[in-house]
């Protein structure tokens, strides 16, 4: 194991973005910005398109282009320019857990978004992983070698992060975890799910309430509905939604403070599904801001704030809380998983935050 941290300080600002379209035989006729409010309409109200083609963020063809009535013809490429923002504070140091020429397991940080999306463009482990690859492609003996997640955390949740350095890593690594969340297609194979997965993700949490049950197994199914700041929709506790299933075990309780320290082993990969199901059954992760009792969220009101995501005529973000919105502790402890080559089991393990840590791991406990 190494115990080496890499990680390059953030720009002030972001490069910004370009977003390019082309103008198919059905938009032909159609004014700048009636293509640009009518086919994008979840980046920018009208106003907020008006607001981008004045300040001269669109091109036609490559040339600048003021006038928002202008006609398109077929075949003439668009591009908007979305300009440079100072993306949220993020730490950015990644600890090295496990190294190889195949894979890199490094630990990371609560807040700190995984793979770009929203505010965060450029503050990622995907954007640390390429700069810590060409500063290092001197050293490389192998050719090829593009170190990329091969799963996800939620920007809030700590702990182990497998990357794949090859591309026979990552296609073996992906289907590993694919295997082991089709197996939780109903309730009589995910009981016999865990023999079978050859992926085993183990996380601490510290979620609110007490359990009587020192296990409990949650099968409730995860579906998405529509959700004010989330154009993809919210994924929530529903009869309609995927088969998932988890194993808590509750490790410590304070019945003084009404909380309690569980593991959670997760046999099925869905999103946000550890802070919905311990919702779901009456336990919402301490400081989650977004899932209440139910697996749902605290509210559906479609408010938004007085700041903007962007300074170029975007939609204002939401009052209430989105998923990506920190607070709640959860840390991705402990995993297992075949080496992609070797096929020899590995067992990786996360340092534990002070919280997250028992009485006798931690002195003091919850």
């Amino acid at each position: 194991m190494s115990a080496r941290s890499f990680g390059r300080p953030w720009p002030e600002f972001n490069a910004g973005l370009a977003y390019s379209d082309a103008v198919r035989s059905h938009y032909s006729g159609l004014t700048l910005i009636e293509f640009y409010s009518v086919n994008h309409s979840n980046s920018a109200p009208l106003q907020g398109w008006l607001q981008r083609i004045n300040n001269g963020q669109i091109t036609i063809d490559g040339e600048v282009n003021t006038d928002p009535n202008t006609v398109l013809r077929v075949g003439s490429k668009l591009v908007y320019n979305r300009l440079p923002w100072r993306e949220p504070d993020t730490p950015y140091l990644l600890e090295v857990l496990f190294e190889d020429d195949h894979l890199l397991v490094i630990n990371k940080p609560s807040g700190l978004q995984v793979l770009s999306g929203g505010l965060f463009q450029q503050r990622t482990v995907l954007q640390q992983l390429q700069w810590q690859e060409s500063d290092q492609v001197f050293v490389h003996e192998h050719q090829g070698m593009h170190p990329v997640p091969v799963h996800r955390l939620g920007r809030g949740t700590s702990g182990i992060l497998l990357c794949a350095k090859t591309k026979l890593a990552k296609t073996r690594l992906s289907a590993y975890f694919a295997d082991g969340t089709s197996l939780v297609l109903d309730n009589s194979k995910a009981d016999k799910a865990t023999g079978r997965r050859k992926i085993s993700k183990f996380y601490r949490a510290l979620a609110s309430g007490i359990l009587d049950q020192d296990e409990v197994v949650i099968k409730q199914p995860i579906g998405i509905v529509q959700y004010p700041g989330v154009a993809k929709g919210l994924y929530v506790a529903s009869v309609t939604g995927k088969q998932a299933l988890s194993k808590v075990k509750v490790l410590e309780r304070d019945v003084q403070r009404n909380r309690m320290l569980v593991e959670v082993e997760i046999q099925s990969g869905r999103p946000h599904q550890i802070r919905i199901h311990l919702s779901y059954i009456g336990h919402p992760l301490i400081g989650d801001p977004l899932y209440v009792a139910g697996g749902i969220p605290n509210c559906f009101d479609p408010e938004v704030g007085e700041g903007r995501f962007a300074s170029d005529g975007g939609y204002e973000r939401p009052l209430k809380p989105v998923p990506g919105d920190c607070g709640y502790h959860l840390h991705a402890h402990r995993l297992f998983f075949p080496h992609p080559t070797t096929n020899e089991m590995i067992p990786i393990t996360a340092p534990l935050p002070f919280i997250l840590q028992t009485s006798k791991e931690g002195c003091n406990g919850i």
